[in-house]
């Protein structure tokens, strides 16, 4: 089960789960004719079981029907990948509580509750991965995200407390933390230094991410998907309550 995965770092995340043969539930925003679409893709191109749920993650209702629709689908998850997120900016004495309240549901609370759902059958059977995509905004911080970083701090430790409580039973639980990642969410920040400091896309590419990553380029989503592959792996057994900067160096600094 990977959450928010109809775009960006998730889809990239279930796409390589489904060519590795896992069976993949997909979740998102996407209406049920575009899931569908995306289910038979998924079922056509990678031989593999597939499904799709659109539940809002951002109660505790949602996430119980997101199990309940994977489960209907595919049966018990036992790889469980807590991606879906959202945004906002805004400095803390004029962040609106509403927002608060969505980044902290979605960003947060979602993975706990999904958690919580499925770590009993995967204690049961002796094995289970849970892979939170938190941010280097869970490691550093950045001015207008308070929000988006009390979540993603919270996710580490959340992702420390769970494999602290299921190290026993041969369950993992980790936390992947990207910086920059190439994704159609960056480009209207690159456009916007190209035109402001009259340079190319390339040069307002490098400036954008030069300034926070001392490798100033973005990771692709693919990378991230196959980090996720490999924490499931025999390799990973023994990986478990780790926080990974995939940042560029970022947080080296």
């Amino acid at each position: 089960m990977v959450t928010g995965s109809t775009s960006g770092i998730g889809l990239a995340i279930a796409r390589r789960m489904a060519e590795a043969g896992y069976p993949v539930m997909l979740h998102g925003l996407a209406s049920a004719s575009e899931g569908s679409a995306l289910v038979e893709e998924f079922q056509e191109r990678y031989r593999v079981k597939c499904g799709f749920s659109s539940a809002d993650i951002s109660s505790e209702e949602g996430c119980i029907q997101l199990v309940a629709d994977s489960r209907e689908a595919l049966g018990h998850p036992a790889v469980l990948v807590n991606n879906a997120g959202v945004q906002f900016t805004a400095p803390a004495h004029e962040f609106p509580a509403d927002q608060w309240q969505r980044i902290l549901s979605i960003n947060l609370s979602s993975a706990f509750f999904l958690s919580r759902e499925l770590l009993p059958d995967m204690r049961e059977s002796g094995w289970g991965r849970i892979i939170n995509i938190s941010s280097v905004h869970g490691l550093v911080a950045s001015e207008n995200k308070a929000a988006y970083c009390a979540a993603k701090h919270g996710l580490i430790g959340l992702t420390k407390v769970l494999a602290l409580e299921n190290a026993d039973c041969g369950v993992t639980v980790n936390a992947i933390c990207p910086g920059w990642v190439e994704t159609p969410l960056i480009q209207p920040q690159i456009e916007r230094i190209a035109q402001e400091e009259s340079v190319d896309l390339d040069q307002a590419r490098t400036r954008l991410i030069g300034a926070k990553q001392p490798l100033a380029k973005p990771t692709k989503p693919d990378a991230i998907g196959s980090l996720v592959h490999f924490l499931c792996g025999e390799h990973a057994a023994t990986i478990t309550g780790a926080s990974m900067p995939v940042d560029g160096g970022w947080t080296a600094q």
